[in-house]
């Protein structure tokens, strides 16, 4: 699988290249700032971008612009963001499209290589990657209109866990429910939000997000 990666600090970009490439990733690019990171971007055609937020020049969103303009030259690119703190509007941004294929890591909440790689394959599968507190903010924002507030708790708690990219499965592991209870929270959640049910749970939770984030 072929990446590229944006960092502007050296001794982490250096050491996440080093990572990847552990696991069997392709680095055709590591840089440091938005311009080359556009270079590297049309140049390379990667499978996957892992993109600090704040890049040179301008180290407000530089990153997250560059990624965005690529998901708006190639609707689904992959796009692993990484960012210091939470910026619902960053989130909105990459959620907005609904097109999959997205993931919003916080640095400090990365506990482990599997946990990052993991991240990584599931964005290039076209699957979301969204830190819990990414998903409470983004949720909290809309706990008072009315289709969320008729969830129950559990209904949220399932949502939740959905957004984070679980599966069925790995969430009734996590509740220490049955797979069938899930399924008919899920059911539950989608008939109360107005959405279609599917069986693809990234396009699902991306369809939820969206929901929940739009403007009324």
């Amino acid at each position: 699988m072929r990446v590229v990666l944006a960092e502007d600090l050296f001794l982490l970009r250096d050491g996440l290249v080093r990572l990847l490439e552990a696991y069997d990733f392709e680095v055709v690019a590591a840089v440091e700032s938005g311009p080359e990171l556009e270079r590297a971007l049309a140049e390379t055609k990667p499978d996957v971008a892992v993109v600090d937020v704040r890049l040179p020049p301008t180290h407000t969103d530089e990153g997250l612009q560059c990624a965005l303009r690529a998901r708006r030259r190639t609707p689904g690119f992959p796009v692993l963001v990484l960012s210091q703190h939470v910026e619902q509007l960053y989130a909105r941004e990459l959620l907005a499209d609904g097109s999959g294929g997205v993931g919003y890591l916080l640095k400090d909440r990365v506990f482990d290589a599997d946990q990052f790689v993991d991240a990584v394959r599931r964005v290039a599968g076209g699957g979301t990657a969204m830190d819990p507190q990414v998903i409470q903010q983004l949720l909290a924002r809309r706990a008072d209109d009315r289709p969320l507030g008729r969830l129950t708790p559990r209904e949220v708690e399932v949502m939740e866990l959905m957004a984070q990219g679980r599966s069925n499965a790995a969430i009734a592991a996590k509740m220490v429910v049955t797979e069938r209870a899930v399924a008919k929270h899920t059911a539950n959640i989608f008939g109360k939000l107005g959405l279609e049910v599917s069986d693809d749970d990234n396009r699902r939770v991306l369809a939820v997000l969206a929901y929940l984030d739009r403007d009324r």
